[in-house]
């Protein structure tokens, strides 16, 4: 049983580099055939306004309340200590540096990246994807760069959008129930606040996108085993994606400071 424990567990290393170096390999594909022409602007507009578009609403939503929440336990906290007015600067400082990101991208891996997924898996198991090379069509120009380049230029500015709901979440809270003055709010989170927070969260939110959008496309390409492996693919596509932005949360920051 001990034999088989670790043979299961360097099995399990092994496919996982493996994988990884597939995506790489995958990832310098989508960087090279991105630069030569044909250009796809309509494939490329087209998923732009589905990830970026299409998931305004969700993300002005998640951080209006994420701000109100964050508020709210913010300004209890600080109250045992008489500093309510370090309730903007708090609020603000985490949702640029942190929290806008990575909800923004995981935000945008349940509503577009599963869609993504799935979309290339039923492609894949369909042969659709053999048609297009038939038609001498690159699938990875035509389908892919679209996507990913998608990915890379929404995220950051739907992080943007979920900085200032969520702001405007805090600032209706700590002033409307918690007591905080505006006046204080304001100028406090002016003063601590600076343009590198903001900066170090757009940066997070195009590493975090470029990661999304590229694992959800890797694992919808490779999907095998008809309409059960679509499915564990997107499901697969979910949980890599969701780590792989926390694991390059922590990554980004220590490299930006």
């Amino acid at each position: 049983m001990l034999t088989r424990s670790i043979e299961g567990l360097g099995q399990g290393a092994i496919s996982t580099v493996e994988e990884l170096g597939h995506l790489v390999t995958l990832g310098v594909d989508v960087v090279r055939w991105g630069v030569r022409r044909p250009y796809r602007w309509v494939n490329l507009f087209f998923q732009l306004d589905f990830v970026g578009v299409g998931s305004v609403f969700i993300v002005l939503l998640t951080g209006l309340f994420t701000g109100m929440v964050f508020a709210n336990q913010s300004a209890r906290a600080f109250a045992m200590f008489d500093a309510q007015s370090l309730v903007g600067p708090t609020v603000a400082l985490v949702l640029t540096r942190e929290l806008a990101p990575v909800f923004s991208a995981l935000m945008v891996t349940m509503r577009a990246g599963s869609a993504m997924c799935t979309e290339l898996g039923t492609m894949r198991v369909t042969e659709q994807v053999d048609a297009l090379e038939t038609m001498a069509v690159n699938p990875i120009q035509y389908l892919l760069v679209p996507r990913v380049l998608a990915g890379l230029f929404m995220v950051p500015l739907l992080t943007l959008l979920f900085d200032t709901s969520g702001i405007l979440g805090a600032y209706m809270v700590s002033v409307g129930t918690q007591g905080v003055s505006a006046g204080t709010f304001i100028s406090r989170t002016q003063q601590w606040l600076d343009p590198i927070d903001v900066y170090e969260g757009l940066i997070k939110g195009a590493v975090f996108g470029l990661a999304v959008t590229l694992v959800c496309c890797f694992k919808g390409f490779n999907a095998t085993g008809g309409a059960k492996g679509v499915g564990q693919a997107t499901t697969e596509a979910m949980v890599t994606s969701a780590l792989s932005i926390f694991i390059l949360d922590f990554i980004v920051g220590v490299l930006l400071h």
